[in-house]
């Protein structure tokens, strides 16, 4: 009797899905069209910003370098610590790159939080990448033919002394204002954890650079002042290129091209 009854019951919920089965077979099918939009948008929106996304280690590096690197630290250093011993040398190279590390922190996570805040889109920050490293590639390729200022005999240069190292040898001269600016747009073009690895390995090979360069530039300064122009002449030759390479993706892009 119990078997008779549900044979019953399920005879006459067969009609209930009989009727609706073509309703029910046209919310998978839109369903599912819906799902293979949205997945294919996704895919172009990511290849769209994977494209912008990622720079390659060895032009970050390059990029970076040019910006925070050693180039700008052999001419001041070797005024600033001219009659100092070694000791006072070493600690005024250590704290400089000690005071430099920790303003590029602060500096990548205010400007980090700060564009996110905006909702700048990703190629107008690509754009702003690609013209601040041409205009500095410029200025540094074209300083290079611009003779140096004579300099008065007989001013005298001021005594070394600690308070140096933060001001003027870790800001502006180690952490310039278009390196900060060259940092947060990165930061902000690679948001995943790997891209922020990135330029974070890269920061520290530079500022241990810096370092480097700093306890060195009285042993091989002149040596190791004519290796860096010529890395500088010809890196800044490449920087130009590639700034004006991603100026022309972040312009096609946008749709510009």
């Amino acid at each position: 009797m119990h078997q008779i009854q549900l044979f019953v019951r399920q005879r006459g919920r067969r009609p209930y899905l009989l009727r609706h089965r073509r309703l029910l077979l046209a919310l998978v099918l839109g369903l599912g069209y819906l799902i293979d939009a949205g997945i294919a948008a996704a895919a172009d929106a990511t290849a769209d910003q994977v494209q912008l996304r990622v720079f390659p280690a060895a032009q970050i590096f390059t990029f970076l370098f040019l910006m925070l690197g050693p180039f700008k630290i052999i001419g001041p250093f070797s005024q600033m610590t001219k009659g100092a011993d070694a000791a006072l040398t070493r600690q005024i190279a250590l704290r400089a790159t000690f005071f430099a590390s920790i303003g590029l922190l602060l500096a990548a996570f205010l400007g980090e939080s700060i564009l996110s805040n905006y909702g700048i889109p990703l190629p107008i920050l690509a754009l702003s990448a690609g013209i601040i490293l041409l205009l500095v590639a410029l200025q540094s390729t074209l300083q290079q033919f611009i003779p140096p200022a004579p300099h008065g005999e007989g001013a005298a240069a001021p005594a070394p002394t600690l308070k140096m190292a933060l001001m003027p040898l870790a800001f502006p001269t180690i952490v310039t204002p278009y390196g900060i600016a060259a940092l947060v747009v990165f930061l902000a073009l690679s948001p995943d954890l790997r891209g922020r690895l990135v330029i974070g390995g890269v920061l520290l090979a530079i500022m241990l650079l810096n370092l480097t360069v700093s306890l060195l530039v009285k042993h091989i300064g002149p040596v190791l002042g004519v290796f860096l122009q010529i890395l500088g002449a010809v890196l800044g030759v490449i920087q130009v290129a590639l700034g004006l390479q991603i100026i022309h993706n972040s312009l096609k892009a946008l749709g510009a091209l």
